[in-house]
């Protein structure tokens, strides 16, 4: 499959999910946040990093990139889309997935190798992880408390919308220990942590992180 990796202003984890998509046994395609094309792409990733500087709000500004009209449309029709970190923040930003991404509790940035269980192998990044599986990938935000209204974390639950948890500790005060939702249809998923950062045994925290790129298999989604 063709992967798109969208580099916006500010973007840090860009290549390095390029290198994840490449390992996953997939074409990774370079896209700019002034694109107006998605270039013929399959699925989306948008990368971890700081876009536009996180002013305003972490993603506020990326989400009325050009490029993001087209993610939004696609996303619409079914594309797989997923957002690590800053991405996620984007996505919420997009309204493509509820909730928010506030500050850490204790506010202070953290880096660390983060336990996860996965809880929703049902969407096109999850697929290749036993449902419940304990994995460990790297983590690091300073604003990744994942926040929402007693009602949409009801449903998020009730629907299996839940993509991963925290395990062990909860690194940024995320209610529920949320990691990581997806949309109702499942092809939009946003992650706190980094699965690129944990695809390879030289580096990183092992290879923990790969089933997030080798689960992307061929699907009709238009």
């Amino acid at each position: 499959m063709k992967v798109g990796v969208v580099t916006f202003p500010g973007s840090l984890d860009d290549v390095d999910a390029r290198r994840a998509v490449g390992l996953g046994g997939h074409e990774a395609v370079a896209l700019w946040h002034g694109d107006h094309d998605l270039r013929g792409v399959d699925a989306v990733v948008l990368p971890g990093g700081f876009s536009y500087g996180d002013y305003l709000r972490c993603g506020a500004i990326s989400r009325f990139a050009p490029v993001m009209t087209e993610v939004v449309e696609a996303a619409g029709r079914g594309m797989p889309v997923l957002g690590i970190c800053n991405g996620f923040q984007v996505l919420c930003e997009s309204h493509l997935l509820p909730g928010a991404l506030i500050r850490n509790d204790h506010q202070r940035f953290v880096c660390r190798d983060q336990r996860l269980r996965v809880e929703n192998t049902r969407t096109p990044w999850t697929g290749a992880y036993a449902e419940g599986a304990e994995i460990t990938v790297v983590l690091k935000n300073g604003e990744g408390g994942f926040v929402a209204d007693d009602a949409t974390l009801d449903r998020l639950e009730g629907q299996g919308q839940v993509v991963a948890r925290y395990l062990e500790v909860n690194p940024n005060g995320s209610m529920r220990d949320i990691a990581g939702v997806a949309n109702e249809r499942g092809n939009v998923v946003g992650l706190m942590p980094h699965p690129e950062h944990s695809v390879e045994a030289l580096t990183g925290s092992g290879t923990d992180g790969l089933g997030f790129f080798t689960s992307l298999v061929e699907s009709v989604w238009a």
